[in-house]
């Protein structure tokens, strides 16, 4: 009883860093790239959207070096759902998103696109060197394709501009939060693993909801303050980035921690990819014709993540 509640406080500390570590590396990197002037969708499905991701990154790359695919793997697909049908769905419930039928069809078709063409690729139950390349290309259209959009359009109006010293605090803060972070997601896998191990729960199942929740926490803070700023817009634009960010770099990345290829899991293919799947259709179809997310689909997809997460727990 007592390891188990020593790895539960490391867990807890972990998750605690990684969320005050996301918070303030996210809030870092978006007042440097306010300063550059660039429109605040791009810097919120780029930018802000690496930013948010690496704790994912960090910790499947870490999971997957120590052995726990599973877990690895559960932890980007799983951070996928929870991002489109807790965090994306919450943001919409509470502050409806408008923004271009364009960019829906254009982003919100490559995020679902990415995860489909994950699903054909897990079909035989693992990714090799070739698909984890192909993953990557993908990730390098997106950027691309924000990139042009950036260099097309016109940048804020609003440029922040640093009071004297901001900017070195700035740069400190953005390196402090990110070391929290590295920090945090090393404390989450390997006492989640324990924890896992101890208590008999698989650790893909962990992976999907525990470390998926927790490394999820700087997108929840993001869309958080985004409602309260009125800038719902940057909590889109950094959720279908984070996703499309968490399939075709966090996955690419464990293939390569693991030796170039990564094995995922028949229940990763038949239950948790078409969740996602499911959830990403239900959010970007209906604004890629009507441009604006609706409280609708906000309270359809917390009712379908809360299905999901019930389909786990019952295992």
């Amino acid at each position: 009883m007592t390891t188990v509640l020593l790895a539960a406080a490391f867990f807890t500390i972990g998750l605690y860093l990684t969320m005050r570590g996301g918070d303030q590396f996210v809030d870092a990197a978006a007042r440097l790239a306010e300063a550059s002037g660039i429109p605040r969708f791009v810097v919120g499905a780029t930018l802000v959207s690496l930013c948010t991701t690496a704790p994912e990154l960090t910790v499947s790359v870490l999971a997957t070096l120590r052995g726990s695919t599973d877990l690895a793997v559960g932890n980007a697909v799983g951070s996928a759902a929870c991002n489109t049908g807790l965090i994306l769905g919450l943001s919409a419930l509470l502050a409806p998103a408008a923004f271009q039928a364009r960019e829906a069809r254009t982003k919100g078709g490559l995020m679902l696109g990415a995860t489909i063409l994950l699903g054909c690729m897990a079909a035989d139950g693992m990714l090799n060197p070739g698909e984890a390349l192909g993953l990557l290309a993908v990730l390098f259209a997106f950027l691309a394709m924000n990139l042009q959009g950036a260099a097309s359009g016109r940048p804020d109006a609003s440029v922040r501009r640093f009071a004297p010293g901001e900017r070195g605090r700035t740069i400190m803060q953005f390196v402090l939060g990110g070391a929290a972070v590295v920090l945090g997601a090393k404390l989450m896998v390997d006492h989640g693993v324990i924890l896992a191990r101890m208590l008999g729960v698989p650790e893909s199942v962990i992976g999907l909801t525990l470390v998926a929740l927790g490394t999820s926490l700087p997108e929840l803070m993001t869309a958080l303050a985004a409602i309260r700023r009125r800038e719902s817009t940057l909590s889109a634009g950094n959720i279908v980035g984070a996703n499309i960010i968490d399939l075709t770099l966090v996955l690419p990345a464990s293939a390569a921690a693991g030796g170039g290829v990564l094995p995922v899991s028949t229940d990763t293919f038949l239950r948790d990819l078409p969740f996602t799947v499911t959830l990403m259709a239900l959010a970007m179809l209906p604004p890629m014709f009507a441009g604006r997310l609706r409280r609708a689909q906000g309270a359809l997809l917390l009712a379908v993540y809360g299905a999901y997460v019930y389909c786990l727990t019952r295992g």
